[in-house]
């Protein structure tokens, strides 16, 4: 390895160095926890997701992109309910780290697809694009907030030995 000379240029890590750093970052991360911030990190994803698809929608034609069953729209937080259940069933069968980062993931996306419906199910009407719908968007800013702060406030790393 050549000496650092004052003179360098940082340069990016290459994408090989850059996967090895995530991968020791992650190993960091106590199995106990990994599947919460994959639920943080989950939920953030798709509600961005979320919001990003609908406005596509809403911008361009309105039944592109929608779920009609029988001439009755399928609103995406039926996706997340099915997403949680399905999480709670397989979490009573199955409960090792490696299946506990799945779950949490999934949890996340289902989670997130619900909230980002909540002023919907709150009011029962669909007011996903008025001022009554914000509200789910101050929940979900809320929750990725305090979430995360949480994760970062009580973080431990791994004990080496």
């Amino acid at each position: 390895m050549r000496a650092h000379h004052p003179f360098d240029v940082w340069t990016p890590p290459i994408p090989a160095a850059a996967a090895r750093a995530r991968a020791r970052r992650w190993a960091h991360v106590d199995p106990a926890r990994r599947g919460l911030v994959l639920a943080w990190v989950g939920f953030t994803l798709t509600f961005a997701l979320a919001r990003l698809v609908t406005g596509v929608i809403k911008i361009g034609d309105q039944d592109t992109g929608d779920v009609v069953v029988g001439g009755v729209h399928l609103h995406h937080y039926l996706w997340g309910i099915a997403i949680v259940v399905a999480v709670a069933i397989y979490g009573l069968v199955d409960r090792s780290a490696r299946t506990r980062s799945v779950m949490g993931a999934a949890l996340g996306v289902g989670v997130a697809l619900i909230v980002d419906e909540i002023a919907l199910l709150v009011t029962l009407e669909d007011v996903y694009w008025t001022s009554e719908g914000w509200s789910s968007v101050a929940v979900a800013v809320i929750i990725i907030g305090v979430v995360g702060s949480a994760l970062a406030a009580t973080r431990s790393g791994r004990q080496d030995d």
